[in-house]
């Protein structure tokens, strides 16, 4: 155990400019007398009993906390490819403390990995695509940051970007309440002190809901939901896969709708069937609910909003669905001639 004060391991002045202030109210601290230790040790960062950190202070403020906690960083890897066997392009490690090294993995998700493309919808409109939406990814990291096993295994929280996906695997599974049966629904904290920590510098989500927003962004950009792979014990995987990416795949696959002709092969026709069973459940869909949105009904039907588009507009073009009004304010109209349906 170390023996020592905390100037030697602990950089005070990043606890008392940075963390203090938000911790607890201007109000208290005006009157506050106590000395440093007394304040580190009410917000369970010092220990008293041994004079030493404990393991959330040196994982929060600790000078090199990787010296005693080996696994406490984030390695980045960007493969030019489909898996490992590819070309490394680009590799980070976030390895300081957790209150520096989160602002470093803030900014770098915003301008590194947030990469915003422009897609020719009409002759003389553009729109930017973002292929991994910020909020999403940054949602996901901070939540392995906080619920990652620190003391159980020296592996560091992986941050793989492939061609297709990004991959975030982290040491230790599901913990205490949170089960595969019951999850995202139920939460419970490996780190509690990391975790109020986390959320005193406003880096989670204080309501619980975090998992649920990035499905909700994930799927209003196109990505699909984000996959969780929870049946390995000993680590906690999430796979969120590029929205470029699965434009394109559901780009290759072309519009199958149509009259068919006996030739087209028995894998064609499968996907026709697909199409127009789709287009079906858009049409009933909106009949129970005519001010569903596109990214609504992309939810719904567990397709990228892309896809929907694609389909509302061959159902317009067919009359058997038409839009009411803009696109904030309007409804969807379903045509009552059954037979207009080609």
């Amino acid at each position: 155990m170390l023996q020592c004060k905390p100037s030697s391991n602990l950089d005070i002045g990043l606890f008392q400019n940075d963390y203090l202030p938000k911790a607890i109210s201007p109000e208290i601290l005006k009157n506050d007398k106590r000395d440093v230790v007394q304040q580190l040790a009410s917000l369970r960062l010092f220990d008293r009993n041994y004079n030493c950190p404990t393991n959330a202070g040196m994982l929060l403020l600790g000078h090199n906390p990787q010296s005693y906690i080996f696994g406490a960083y984030i390695q980045y890897v960007r493969f030019d490819g489909l898996n490992r066997a590819a070309k490394v392009v680009k590799e980070n490690r976030f390895s300081d403390n957790l209150i520096q090294m989160l602002k470093e993995l803030d900014s770098f998700v915003k301008y590194t990995i947030e990469n915003k493309r422009p897609v020719l919808v009409s002759a003389l409109r553009e729109e930017e695509k973002i292929n991994y939406p910020y909020v999403a990814i940054r949602e996901l990291l901070m939540n392995s940051v906080m619920h990652r096993s620190y003391e159980g295994s020296n592996a560091p929280t992986k941050f793989y970007e492939y061609s297709d996906r990004i991959e975030i695997d982290n040491p230790g599974n599901l913990y205490g309440k949170a089960r595969i049966e019951n999850f995202p629904n139920e939460n419970d904290y490996r780190n509690p002190v990391v975790a109020e920590a986390m959320k005193t510098l406003g880096y989670v989500n204080k309501f619980g809901r975090g998992i649920n927003m990035v499905q909700d962004v994930l799927t209003e950009n196109g990505n699909t939901s984000a996959q969780f792979v929870l049946d390995d014990i000993t680590t906690f995987k999430v796979v969120v896969r590029n929205a470029e990416y699965v434009a394109k795949k559901e780009d290759s696959k072309g519009d199958v709708s149509g009259d068919v002709s006996g030739d087209v092969s028995g894998g064609i026709k499968a996907q026709i069937a697909v199409a127009n069973a789709r287009r079906d459940a858009i049409i009933n869909l909106v009949k129970q609910n005519k001010d569903y949105s596109v990214s609504k009904i992309a939810e719904l039907l567990k397709v990228s909003p892309r896809t929907i588009s694609r389909d509302i507009d061959k159902l317009k073009a067919e009359k058997r669905l038409q839009r009411i009004g803009d696109e904030n304010t309007g409804y969807w109209k379903v045509s009552d001639d059954t037979n207009s349906k080609k």
